[in-house]
């Protein structure tokens, strides 16, 4: 049953919120609520906030703990936990609407939930659970991921890290979101700390990894469809030969493309989620998922930037913030390339080659 920290808003619906309810029809009533209640919230907290966020480098701190009380930061987590007790269909369905608004609020809520309370809800022990899940549920506490090293890149399993942290990162986009090296040295770790059996970290990184990237999928999937959102906005209005531009045939020719792609991706990453759900293998479909949705995401902030023309390279307009968000879904949780040689590799193994 949906929480009811989520039930509290549905009522409070943005006229908004209703444009794209039909592609959700298919699904169960409470996925919907579930959607009205982030779309609602995406509209009325993160949307307005979102280009002071990228600008100065914020946390937002307010909107996060907000979303703790939504229920948005343990939204796969058991309730006996303090957590929301939905499944990763909801999870992917409320990363979309939240990274709609804000994207770096979008992949906040993705480490919490897929890489930082995923492992340790299935890899820990009652005590670890009740330690380093139960107080983070509620947005108060904020979890991180640390995997990949300078020299390392794609290959994981390369890592030669045996933690004061470092600088924070001047990135492109997702600015909200603070990105800092951790330094090791002499680092013991209390026997009480290790998750699961010593050898099986790397296992356990590559495992949380393919739930991540269904995560990363619908952050992506919330950049393009805020790119969508923008440039049909902006076409509506703009007038140009004596018409407004959405009437030209080049110009519905980019909308129809971006929404074809859109939709086309938002299925593929709720297949995987649903593949997760119901205990089958999902690697080969999360990474599916996620490559198309972040390429996506980049080709629809790119079309949203033709559309809007000389407006879409002013960052008074939120179009190439969307294009610099973008761009970091092609990346983390796994290039592109990566993801492409875990499909043909699955794919390999399928056919027995």
């Amino acid at each position: 049953m949906l929480c009811s920290r989520l039930l509290a808003n549905v009522n409070n619906v943005s006229r908004g919120a209703s444009r794209h309810i039909a592609s959700l029809s298919v699904l169960p009533d409470t996925h919907q609520m579930l959607y009205k209640t982030c779309r609602d919230f995406a509209e009325n907290e993160l949307k307005p906030i979102a280009a002071k966020i990228d600008k100065k480098h914020l946390f937002p701190k307010e909107q996060i703990k907000k979303m703790g009380d939504l229920g948005l930061m343990g939204l796969c987590i058991p309730e006996a936990l303090g957590g929301t007790g939905l499944d990763t269909l909801a999870y992917a369905i409320a990363m979309e609407e939240i990274s709609r608004g804000c994207a770096a609020a979008g992949v906040i809520m993705s480490v919490q939930n897929s890489l930082y309370l995923g492992p340790i809800n299935k890899f820990g022990t009652d005590k670890q659970k009740e330690k380093y899940i139960t107080p983070f549920v509620t947005g108060e506490k904020i979890g991180c991921f640390a995997l990949s090293e300078p020299g390392n890149g794609s290959d994981a399993g390369a890592a030669s890290t045996t933690a004061k942290a470092s600088k924070k990162e001047d990135k492109l986009g997702i600015r909200g979101s603070s990105t800092c090296s951790l330094i090791f040295e002499d680092c013991q770790v209390p026997r009480d700390n290790v998750l699961s059996e010593p050898g099986m970290g790397f296992k356990i990184a590559m495992m949380t990894l393919d739930s991540g990237r269904i995560g990363i999928a619908g952050q992506a999937l919330g950049i393009a469809q805020a790119s969508l959102d923008c440039a049909i906005d902006y076409a509506a209005k703009r007038q140009a030969f004596g018409q407004s531009i959405i009437k030209l045939q080049t110009i519905q020719q980019k909308i129809a493309d971006m929404a074809l792609r859109l939709e086309s991706s938002r299925l593929l990453t709720w297949r995987a989620a649903q593949l997760k759900d119901n205990d089958k293998s999902y690697t080969k479909e999360a990474a599916m998922a996620k490559l198309s949705a972040s390429e996506t995401a980049t080709f629809c902030a790119h079309q949203c930037i033709q559309i809007l023309g000389g407006m879409g390279y002013v960052s008074d307009m939120p179009a190439e913030r969307h294009y610099r968000d973008a761009r970091i879904t092609e990346i983390y949780e796994g290039t592109s390339e990566i993801q492409r040689l875990v499909i043909a590799g699955n794919l390999i193994k399928e056919y027995s080659l």
